[in-house]
């Protein structure tokens, strides 16, 4: 990052230390919730919904479909730069 003016008030996001910190906070938050389906009875459905972190995967899964779908539609769909000039 480069260096804040005298005088500019500094945010706490700003920091790359306070952007480090909220990373590793919801990696432990993740690593917690996933270990944490072990804790209780599911009551699924269907039988693979009461698979060891089922909905983990499919999230994480639907995430990535969602995101490698849009790229493809981006080819699609853009417009140039002046598209309105």
């Amino acid at each position: 990052m480069s260096e804040q003016p005298p005088g500019e008030k500094q945010y706490w996001l700003d920091k790359p230390s306070s952007v480090d910190l909220i990373f590793k906070v919801l990696v432990g938050v993740c690593v917690v919730l996933f270990f944490a389906d072990l804790a209780y009875h599911k009551h699924g459905h269907f039988d693979f919904e009461e698979w060891f972190a089922f909905h983990t995967f499919f999230g994480f899964g639907a995430y990535v479909f969602i995101v490698l779908t849009a790229t493809q539609l981006r080819k699609i769909l853009k417009r140039e730069e002046d598209y309105y000039d």
